[in-house]
């Protein structure tokens, strides 16, 4: 399993609320949305590293 690494991450209320939101609609923490559309937002620039091998 990949090593997490904590930071903390300012956003404004508004976008909070909007994240805490949709991540309840799709059953996901909050901080499992905010991984989940990092990630998207990596592939869909084709930014995401690759796996590596264990």
């Amino acid at each position: 399993m990949p090593k997490k690494k904590a930071f903390a991450l300012r956003v404004n209320e508004d976008m909070m609320r909007a994240i805490e939101k949709w991540a309840s609609d799709e059953f996901r923490s909050t901080n499992g949305q905010i991984e989940w559309m990092l990630r998207e937002s990596l592939k869909e620039a084709k930014r995401l590293p690759k796996k590596k091998e264990e």
